[in-house]
């Protein structure tokens, strides 16, 4: 599944799920424009790395995604893109009652805006060049629910809704639309997590992850940022060209329930 000569543009991707996907698509020879809201010498030095590692060509272009027009400018920064991935996102917990306003505006922001916004600037880029793939990173939560994160869930279902929108304007041309839908992913932000928690339950490791964390995840394991690149490289490969406009569940069973 080569990927060579396309190239990929991944929204919040100098950590996590971004980062990991990043890297797959690079392995798997696209070029890569890497993206955060930050501009430091690190997230320069991790594209050089990844182009080093890979022998593909990898940018970093700061913008931050709580901004339309900063989220525009992304994609015409990157002069092409052959393969969007939105997946930048924050998240907030609290009751519905007692959500912060300017929490809800900005989850609302990053998690779902931000991918019109680019959607729309790299559609026309992709009817030029004849092809294209828009692959949105929703959640199990773009699917489901769970209480005290009102803002999170109504931006992935929005996710998941605008995916099937942007499939059926396209589903006559060589472009394709689609989610994946993460459950619980090892990140380095959960990662970090697992100490804290393990001291408040008194819990071994392995008790806080399968009875804590994963609680609603029936495999009790974490997907990997890996897993979840390489269902990216899949989707973004000839092999799923029919499939459009549908959700992929990388969540260990989670929506199965």
């Amino acid at each position: 599944m080569t990927l060579k000569g396309k190239t990929a543009v991944i929204t919040g991707s100098n950590s996590g799920i971004g980062l990991g996907i990043a890297w797959e698509m690079a392995r798997a020879g696209a070029d890569v424009v890497l993206n955060s809201f930050t501009d430091s010498a690190d997230d320069h030095a991790l594209a050089a790395r990844m182009a080093k590692e890979t022998g593909v060509s990898v940018r970093y272009i700061q913008a931050d995604m709580s901004k339309g027009t900063e989220c525009r400018t992304l994609i015409e920064k990157a002069g092409r893109c052959d393969i969007l991935i939105n997946n930048a996102g924050i998240q907030h917990v609290a009751a519905i009652d007692e959500f912060p306003t300017e929490k809800w505006d900005a989850i609302i922001a990053i998690n779902l805006t931000s991918a019109f916004h680019t959607t729309a600037v790299a559609l026309p880029m992709m009817r030029k060049s004849g092809w294209g793939r828009v692959i949105n990173i929703s959640s199990a939560h773009g699917l489901t629910a769970s209480p005290y994160k009102s803002a999170y869930i109504a931006a992935k279902h929005g996710v998941v809704g605008l995916t099937k929108t942007t499939a059926l304007e396209t589903a006559q041309e060589p472009i394709t639309a689609n989610a994946i839908c993460p459950g619980y992913v090892l990140t380095p932000l959960v990662e970090a997590q697992i100490p804290d928690t393990m001291k408040e339950y008194d819990m071994s490791r392995e008790d806080v992850i399968k009875n804590v964390m994963l609680t609603r995840q029936p495999s009790k394991e974490f997907a990997t940022v890996e897993q979840l690149g390489g269902t990216a490289v899949f989707l973004a490969s000839d092999a799923a060209a029919q499939i459009t406009g549908t959700t992929i569940s990388v969540d260990g069973g989670w929506t199965a329930l």
